[in-house]
């Protein structure tokens, strides 16, 4: 019998807060000492994590675990979707990937009949182990062109047997439409499923605003359970592409990532912000300037984004970055830093091929076959190179999501031992270097070598936690938390 409670937070919109208000209220249902879990059906984002027993998921789903102080298992997120470019995506199923499929083949062949007896599947075994799980949905529930096809909002609902609360964003104007139109659009026992709105952002004044909440609360019958205020300075992890700026941080450190079409895992880079480099995301050679540090990050495909960092004109002036900065590789950016990258089965390229690398390392990638290694590790930085010369012997952990393997020549030196496994490469000055290790950012050893010893070097989740937490006082003060128990039917 299943002994978990649930909630839903659906959305007006794409962005409106849907992630955010997961994780603050399995903070607070943590601290009200329940035993909570997160969970999203179906998640599209390039932003990964892998848990403990080496599967992938979506980071939002990590972040909302911590919050919910328990570790990120796969059910949390049992289908995560990887866009690739071109309309295609990479179907990731229970933390493996599953087939790479365009919009219209996922929709037609997969979502209704397989992706929903997974995501009932994976729920029913949260709900096995929790009191409460706390359901995020995706975009809007009221897209009618996907309506009877969407597995990611109220067909979930009703799988959880669960109430909705449908949260808007009122910074992006037209708040009060968004949400009578969404409720509207909504088959009636939908609409019934809904038991509350709150509004998201909010910067001006209440007394401006009630009469609104006063209206639509006679138009839809709906009550309004809270006005949250756009709250400053929260640390959290960005979920998609779509939220990267162009330039975050202070300067401390000048930054410069390249932002390739298919980037992924980006947030690998939040620790840099909140130690206070300037980081800025640049898509033109001309928006380059001479930064402190170079990074090309990781990508959905390195054949790819590697004919495109050419195309665009980036190759001679990383070359020249080269002999002043530092350039570092992660993932699918270290590939690229290498002589070549062979695609021996069309993994990546449309039939077998290859394509010269940058040059910069002395290492070669093959891809063998359509398999991906999802692994969290742990190890010590073993390179005594440049960089590395002061924090050799430093303590290192991370997480590896990524296809092809790399071996190293003469000229490449390993960086970091795995428990006897060499990982990574520099080149003879320590200047350059790659790594597959995702969240090798995370920990202070390279953050302090690249800031020259000269900051606060304390580990992220120290960071989300204070945010979480900061987060969690807003909300308890401007969202009526009694009811949203009531309605999950926690209180007794």
């Amino acid at each position: 019998m299943r002994k978990a409670k649930g909630i839903m937070i659906q959305g007006t919109s794409s962005n409106a807060g849907k992630s955010f208000l997961v994780a603050v209220l399995c903070t607070i249902l943590k601290e009200e000492g329940y035993r909570v879990a997160p969970f999203k059906s179906q998640n599209t984002s390039l932003n990964s994590f892998v848990t403990p027993d080496g599967h992938e998921v979506a980071r939002a789903q990590a972040l909302q675990a911590l919050a919910a102080g328990v570790e990120p298992r796969v059910e949390m997120n049992p289908i995560l979707v990887k866009p690739m470019g071109e309309c295609r995506s990479q179907v990731i199923i229970n933390g493996r990937p599953f087939e790479d499929m365009d919009a219209g083949e996922y929709y037609r062949s997969f979502a209704i009949d397989r992706g929903l007896r997974v995501i009932k599947e994976a729920y029913d075994k949260l709900a096995e182990d929790f009191e409460a799980i706390v359901i995020e949905g995706a975009g809007s529930p009221a897209e009618i062109n996907l309506y009877d096809r969407d597995i990611a909002n109220m067909k979930v609902a009703e799988i959880a047997e669960a109430p909705v609360l449908l949260v808007a964003d009122i910074d992006r104007g037209g708040v009060f439409a968004s949400i009578y139109g969404t409720l509207e659009l909504l088959k009636e026992e939908h609409r019934d499923l809904v038991k509350g709105v709150i509004i998201n952002k909010f910067r001006g004044s209440m007394d401006i605003l009630e009469p609104g909440i006063s209206r639509i609360e006679e138009l839809t019958a709906k009550p309004v359970l809270g006005v949250l205020p756009y709250i400053q300075e929260l640390k959290l992890p960005l979920e998609d592409s779509v939220s990267l700026t162009s330039v975050a941080g202070e300067g401390v450190l000048d930054v410069a990532v390249l932002r390739f079409p298919r980037i992924s895992n980006f947030t690998d880079f939040d620790p840099l912000v909140y130690e206070g480099a300037r980081v800025r995301f640049v898509d033109e050679p001309g928006k380059l300037g001479r930064p402190d540090v170079l990074i090309l990050p990781g990508t959905k495909n390195t054949f790819k984004d590697l004919e495109w960092l050419r195309r665009k004109g980036f190759e001679e002036k990383i070359r020249r970055l080269a002999r002043e900065a530092r350039v570092i590789g992660l993932c699918g950016g270290f590939q690229m830093l290498g002589k070549r990258i062979s695609d021996e089965k069309g993994v990546e390229l449309d039939s077998p091929g290859e394509m010269r690398g940058l040059g910069l390392l002395d290492v070669e990638t093959i891809f063998k076959e359509y398999s991906k290694t999802t692994v969290r590790v742990e190890g010590n930085i073993i390179s005594s190179r440049g960089i590395f010369r002061g924090i050799k012997g430093g303590k290192v952990r991370g997480y590896e999501i990524h296809m092809g393997k790399t071996s190293l020549g003469e000229e490449a030196e390993p960086i970091i031992d795995l428990n006897g496994r060499p990982e990574g490469a520099t080149d003879r000055e320590g200047r350059v270097f790659g790594t597959y290790l995702h969240g090798i950012f995370d920990l202070p050893p390279l953050r302090k070598a690249l800031f020259n010893g000269g900051s606060s070097f304390y580990e992220p989740s120290e960071v989300w936690y204070g945010s979480l937490k900061k987060a969690a006082r807003v909300v308890r003060k401007h969202v009526d938390i009694d009811k949203v128990m009531d309605i999950m039917g926690l209180r007794k």
